[in-house]
């Protein structure tokens, strides 16, 4: 630094000086020495003392010269100026002693001036450190008052608060305190606190994730319970109006809300709080984390089927929760996270769903499961979540249910069947009628005619076919019941139950009815299995007429084949009357004692023809069933009896006959086709045409027409050249064992004929 100069005092500066004080002023006077006061101190302050003096000196020597000039002028002037001059040096004198006695009086004064300046100051400097030292501690004591609300605000929650103060302590005004290590080291720690902010919210989320898990079965009860209630008001409308039968429930459902938001503050709170510290992706992946944690702990291993239901609803309960988060949150949660958690808790569901019905038999679980899964997805419906596995899986229990439902009914017609006493339903009162018509499948002439009768009265058919058709409308009940609600895949539904009914009502109803048949020896219990067989025939198209008005919006009808084997079965029920009756022939038969080489023809039929002919009009007639199929069976015996008489004459028991035994058994054929005009069924003789056509020819000496394609195809049409050749040749045997030439020539003639015959080609006439 360059030192500051001192001022130089001139001959003017000096003059002007004095002429200020009037020391050189003539024209005063007074001396004025008070003016010599601040010139003294300028001068002492400036420690030009030295300097003044010498130049007051310089002064005074230039005006003794000036004035030595002017008294070599003027003498007397100069003498003047003299005594002049002794008075200004005495002044002179006397203001430096003035002068210096001012000066050490300043001195003095300065000294203690400037000491209680430098006192003053020093307590001004003092003071003011006080007021900042206090202005600072108030400022810290406020800090830390925000610090310390800061650790209460974490224990009370209010991590939010807590977290702007922190932010607020960052972002003050610079100050005095900004400067301070104690504000540094302020700073430095609020990392830590930040660190606290987080851990604690993140605590009072993962607390949250716990109650949220605690009370998602609460949730997914309540949201079950809303949709349920839907569903009920939705049913009872449906079942009013029957337009509605196959639609559903109304695809937005009423899905349950939370009254209060604020249940989610925690999430939100926390999610708020790692956003503001660029921390959101921790969270994320420690949030999925945890969801996905709880979502494996959801199901139990193994599945108790009885458990289906709270741990659907408790999955309802924890994908609202995520839907909500999902919806009120902008990018905290992402759709392919929540799917993920999704498909792998649906994918756990199915499996865990598998095992546990791998060993049921029970088709009403597999409805119970389809209810609660119908359950779970219409709660859910109103998500983003994709349903279509838990759609497929539904069907692809429906294939097993339907498997069970038909092997369960199928185990109720066999018991049905052969537990029937076959006897005709007995109505009392006329509740019954309605009841019973109700539940069979009949047209509507077939029910009208029924209602007709006044009860007490029986009904055509027996326990079998009542209880059948029950356990058919049982049946579709259950298998529609399954598909209630489910997506309607017509034709796959349609040919399922096609194929479940086909085989109750063909294996298990009419095959059952007749393996039935075999065991029963009983006529009237067979010609009531008829009766049942009719009506199961009446009522497939009833069935199918019933199945097209439960499904009127679907493609397509359903078609029976069961009509055909129902057709079979009576056609083998009406065998077995024929084989019975015919079996009770052979006894009667067998009583025949037939004479085969009688001398003389007989005038009446054989006696046991009587008792044959009186049973058989009385059995047949006595069984209830159509006139069609007494007629059958009249005609079944009748063939019965032609048989047995065309064996005698042409089978290999009787080994020779003459014409009389012949017309013996033309006069019992004569007799059973009286008996047929009697009773009214006189077009049942045909059965007959064969033997009469087999006998005429020996008996009336034809056999060389019969040789004759032409006649034979024309006059014995229905004769069996083979039955003829037997015939001739025992009637030959019987001629060559007689002793009179014409019968042995006869007989002869007879072997001949029987030859001929038997060279005929010998397909034709069998």
């Amino acid at each position: 630094m360059v030192p500051r100069r001192r001022p130089q005092f001139t001959q003017e500066n000096i003059d002007q000086q004095l002429q200020q004080i009037h020391l050189l002023d003539p024209s005063s006077s007074s001396e004025n020495l008070e003016q010599l006061g601040p010139l003294i101190k300028q001068i002492h302050g400036n420690r030009q003392q030295e300097v003044f003096l010498r130049t007051v000196r310089a002064l005074i020597d230039s005006k003794d010269a000036e004035i030595e000039k002017i008294c070599e002028d003027n003498y007397q002037d100069f003498i003047s100026s003299v005594s002049t001059l002794f008075t200004v040096k005495s002044y002179t004198d006397k203001m430096k002693e003035n002068i210096q006695s001012l000066d050490t009086s300043v001195s003095q004064l300065g000294r203690g001036l400037v000491d209680k300046k430098r006192a003053l100051l020093q307590s001004k400097k003092t003071a003011a450190n006080l007021d900042e030292a206090i202005d600072t501690l108030q400022a810290c004591l406020r800090v830390l008052d925000v610090v310390n609300r800061v650790g209460d605000m974490i224990q009370e929650g209010k991590y939010w608060g807590a977290l702007r103060s922190l932010e607020d302590i960052q972002s003050m005004p610079s100050t005095s305190l900004s400067q301070t290590p104690f504000f540094q080291h302020l700073l430095s720690s609020l990392p830590s606190l930040r660190a606290q902010i987080k851990d604690a919210v993140t605590a009072s989320m993962k607390q949250w994730l716990l109650e949220i898990r605690n009370v998602s079965a609460e949730v997914g009860r309540l949201a079950s319970e809303a949709m349920e209630t839907r569903t009920r008001r939705w049913r009872s409308r449906r079942e009013k109006d029957p337009s509605l039968r196959q639609s559903q429930v109304g695809s937005p459902v009423e899905m349950i809300t939370y009254e209060k938001t604020e249940y989610f503050t925690p999430l939100f709170e926390c999610i708020h709080i790692y956003t503001t510290l660029n921390s959101l992706e921790e969270l994320q992946r420690s949030y999925q984390a945890d969801r996905k944690a709880q979502s494996d702990l959801i199901l139990p291993t193994p599945l108790p089927l009885a458990f289906l239901p709270q741990l659907t609803q408790e999955i309802s309960g924890f994908f609202i929760v995520e839907t909500h988060v999902l919806e009120t949150t902008t990018s905290f949660r992402s759709e392919r996270d929540v799917e993920e958690l999704w498909d792998s808790l649906v994918a756990g569901l199915t499996s865990s769903i598998t095992n546990a019905l791998q060993t049921e038999k029970n088709p009403d679980e597999y409805l119970r499961v389809k209810e609660c899964l119908l359950s779970f997805i219409m709660t859910l419906e109103t998500s983003s979540y994709s349903t279509d596995t838990l759609q497929s899986f539904i069907l692809l229990l429906f294939e097993r249910y339907a498997k069970l439902l038909e092997a369960q009914f199928s185990r109720h017609f066999e018991i049905i069947v052969n537990q029937d006493d076959h006897l005709p339903m007995y109505i009392e009162a006329e509740h019954e009628v309605e009841a019973v018509l109700d539940v069979v499948f009949l047209p509507t002439t077939d029910k009208s005619r029924i209602k007709q009768s006044r009860p007490p009265f029986t009904l055509p058919w027996s326990q079998t076919f009542y209880l059948c058709c029950q356990d058919i409308r049982g049946f579709i009940d259950k298998f529609y019941a399954y598909t209630d609600g489910v997506p309607q895949h017509y034709s796959n539904i349609n040919e399922l139950l096609k194929k479940s009914l086909d085989s109750l009502l063909i294996e298990h109803v009419s095959e059952a009815i007749g393996k039935r048949l075999a065991s029963l020896s009983n006529l009237s219990q067979i010609a009531q299995i008829v009766t049942n067989l009719e009506y199961f025939q009446a009522s497939c198209p009833e069935l199918e007429r019933s199945l097209a008005n439960l499904q009127p919006a679907q493609r397509g009808v359903i078609q029976l084949t069961a009509k055909a084997s129902f057709e079979s079965t009576l056609t083998r029920s009406l065998g077995r009357i024929t084989g019975l009756i015919t079996s009770k022939l052979d006894q009667f038969f067998e009583l025949s004692e037939y004479e085969w080489t009688p001398a003389t023809r007989e005038d009446g039929p054989s006696m046991y023809l009587y008792e044959l002919v009186n049973w058989l009009t009385t059995v047949v007639d006595s069984l209830v069933i159509k006139e069609a199929y007494k007629d059958e069976a009249y005609k079944g015996a009748l063939e019965y009896i032609a048989g047995c008489l065309m064996n005698f004459l042409t089978g290999r028991d009787i080994l020779l006959m003459n014409e009389n035994a012949i017309s013996n058994i033309l006069v019992d054929v004569d007799f059973l086709d009286e008996e047929l005009k009697r009773i009214g069924r006189s077009h049942l003789s045909t059965v007959f045409v064969e033997l009469r056509m087999t006998t005429s020819i020996p008996l009336s000496d034809t056999v060389h027409e019969y040789l004759v394609p032409d006649m034979r195809h024309t006059s014995y049409s229905a004769v069996k050249h083979k039955r003829l050749q037997s015939l001739l040749e025992k009637l030959a045997k019987f001629g060559a064992t007689q002793r009179d030439p014409a019968a042995r020539e006869l007989a002869e003639k007879r072997r001949k004929e029987a030859d001929a015959v038997g060279r005929l080609f010998p397909g034709e006439g069998r």
